[in-house]
């Protein structure tokens, strides 16, 4: 596990550019308190700060490798995971008389390059980015997993090319890149809508995100050229008479087997549990080869707001040991400028700050915990995913009849029972799903930003992912749109921003390629019902799962943000972050305390939309006013020059 940050020049890799990448590390170094240095040639600076996981000894960065002939041709710097190491290892051995100077997972990466060229992107069973610098080509190539597990920001300017684990260790090269740090509007409008920053943008106009599933490679002053090597399908296939025990049975075996790979450390593992499925089932398996399982859960003081007794239940049923950690709306507030900073960019989930608690408990006892991650988006987890069952009967009506359904839904008052029903059949699927993050309306919109513009809707970020599935069913078309936005944009950054925080290292099993292999088959008869969702998935781990979990219908991870922003939990700071921002060239702020004062009345719940704004001050007040300044804590380590 490493937190990357490289920069392939355009000219020559100066002393002076070498110390600006080895300072920006700074920025990153929650990420790898293990150790923390460079290494640079004529061209490029590879940056690094490591957390050690497997192969503590040995597999230190960069890692270098290369053939008999050329035993050090390739640098590698990796940031990640490699499951399949062993057998990749083993394989290369085999078929290419491989040789391995480490214990590690990183060598197999860069052998796999040598021998399979880009082709062992696919091949990689993990989570990961990666540079491999090739010293006889003088090419570098950057990799990310296939569903964004691990981020890996990109700029790219007239003078080179850098990459970073953390955007802030980027922005700090932009002078050197010949950059600016200027804001990018559209994005800003695109997180106001999703609640987060969708790939590739991000908010500073001249900083991307390499997309997940993609590779990029880089030659000496030119633009990085970038590939997609892997493509979600969703090819389902029908249950066969007869063979439903079968097909419930693979998906089981196949889980199993990913947390075995995913167990795969030489450091304790322990695991997040909540009272869902997902997380229920990632430990259960887990203690099969951990006895010792330590579990880690979050807790609010608010009653209706917590699965923590259902969690304990959980962890006494499977025989672990359990840490409840409970957040109460003062520490809540204080920590969100921490967290802000950390995220790189604003995300407006208010689960990211009982995580960032959790994780910070987990990490006094362990280095690396499991979670249930990306069970939703595969074997469809989300209620909004039964929809298309309810709306079916619109599927029926002519064209004009439906356009007339949704003409007559905007006559009828706000909250009126069947108002959204009605308009939401009335839309086809394209324009009526973006994901799970919907608060702002497009009025709602033109009120608060003050650069409003109609063409940057959800349709701006969706439609080219709506239109690689076309002629798939409803539901599958809606778990590929959520593998590109809600999943890598809110759910994976959240979940790896908030433990690497705590220097800890989060693996999830279920974003696994043969975990994945398996769910897109299912068709979507076993996803959804009438009744429950993920219903394979349940069948799969009724013997696995205690009873009182296996059906339980899915909570999500509720804060009380709607209570604490009418009372004093929250009101008042709320109120002090408007006031205090220098956001008004960018926000209506009269228009914002206006928001909160309705929701401090009771009339309307605008706790959503306010947190979407309350965050991206903060954030604007971090990163572009320097008016807040985190208190930062500094993790002790040796320095490696």
């Amino acid at each position: 596990m490493c937190g990357l940050l490289g920069f392939l020049t355009a000219d020559v890799a100066t002393d002076a550019v070498v110390q600006q990448v080895y300072d920006a590390l700074q920025c990153g170094r929650h990420r790898g308190p293990d150790e923390r240095g460079t290494w640079h040639d004529e061209n490029i600076i590879l940056g690094f700060n490591r957390l050690s996981i497997i192969d503590i000894d040995h597999s230190h960065q960069p890692l270098f490798w290369g053939p008999a002939d050329d035993p050090e041709r390739y640098a590698l710097a990796f940031n990640g995971e490699i499951y399949n190491y062993l057998e990749l290892r083993a394989q290369l051995a085999e078929e290419f008389g491989a040789e391995f100077r480490t214990e590690g997972d990183g060598e197999a990466i860069v052998a796999g390059y040598h021998y399979w060229g880009t082709e062992v992107f696919g091949r990689l069973r993990g989570m990961f980015a990666f540079a491999v610098w090739d010293t006889r080509t003088r090419r570098l190539v950057l990799a990310r997993d296939r569903f964004g597990i691990k981020p890996l920001f990109l700029a790219t300017g007239p003078n080179g090319t850098a990459y970073a684990s953390e955007k802030k260790s980027l922005l700090e090269l932009l002078p050197a890149l010949g950059l600016s740090d200027e804001l990018d509007v559209r994005a800003l409008e695109h997180y106001t809508v999703l609640q987060y920053v969708p790939e590739p943008e991000s908010l500073h106009a001249e900083v991307r995100r390499l997309e997940s599933g993609c590779y990029a490679t880089l030659a000496i002053g030119e633009q990085p050229e970038i590939t997609r090597y892997f493509e979600p399908t969703f090819r389902v296939r029908p249950f066969a008479p007869g063979e439903d025990l079968k097909r419930y049975r693979e998906i089981a075996e196949v889980l199993s087997d990913s947390v075995a790979k995913h167990m795969r450390a030489d450091v304790t593992v322990g695991a997040f549990l909540s009272g869902g499925i997902d997380s229920t089932a990632t430990a259960a398996l887990a203690i099969q080869h951990n006895p010792n399982l330590l579990t880690f859960t979050s807790a609010f003081e608010r009653e209706g707001y917590s699965e923590a007794d259902v969690a304990a239940e959980t962890a006494a049923a499977i025989g672990a040991k359990h840490y409840i950690r409970t957040v109460g709306p003062e520490e809540y507030a204080a920590a969100i400028p921490e967290i802000v900073w950390y995220l790189d960019d604003p995300v407006a989930d208010p689960a990211l700050v009982p995580l960032y608690f959790v994780a910070k408990e987990a990490r006094k006892h362990v280095k690396v915990v499991l979670s249930g991650e990306g069970a939703d988006e595969l074997f469809g987890g989300y209620t909004i995913y039964r929809e298309p069952l309810s709306l079916k009967p619109f599927e029926y009506l002519p064209g004009p009849v439906r356009a007339l359904a949704g003409r007559l839904s905007e006559r009828i008052p706000d909250g009126t029972r069947g108002k959204s029903l009605l308009h939401r059949g009335s839309l086809p699927l394209e324009q009526r799903y973006y994901g799970n993050a919907r608060s702002f309306s497009d009025a709602q919109l033109r009120a608060v930003l003050r650069e409003f513009r109609p063409e940057w809707t959800h349709q701006d970020v969706t439609a080219p992912i709506y239109a690689r599935s076309r002629g798939w069913d409803p539901v599958a078309r809606m778990q590929h749109l959520d593998l590109f936005t809600w999943l890598r944009g809110d759910i994976l950054v959240k979940a790896d921003k908030m433990t690497m925080a705590n220097s800890l290292e989060l693996r999830v099993p279920f974003l696994d390629p043969e975990v994945f292999a398996v769910a897109e088959q299912l068709p979507y008869e076993q996803k959804i019902t009438k009744e429950t969702t993920k219903y394979a998935l349940r069948r799969a781990l009724e013997t696995i799962v205690p009873p009182h979990v296996l059906h339980r219908p899915k909570l999500g991870f509720p804060v009380p943000l709607r209570h604490w922003l009418r009372g004093p939990e929250l009101y008042d700071w709320a109120a002090l972050q408007i006031a205090e921002s220098q956001t008004d060239h960018l926000l209506d702020k009269a228009a914002i305390k206006a928001m909160l004062e309705a929701h401090r009345t009771g009339g309307v719940d605008h706790s959503r939309r306010l947190w979407t704004l309350l965050v991206f001050m903060i954030w604007h007040g971090i990163f572009v006013e320097d008016r807040i300044k985190p208190d930062i804590q500094e993790p002790a380590y040796p320095v490696r020059l």
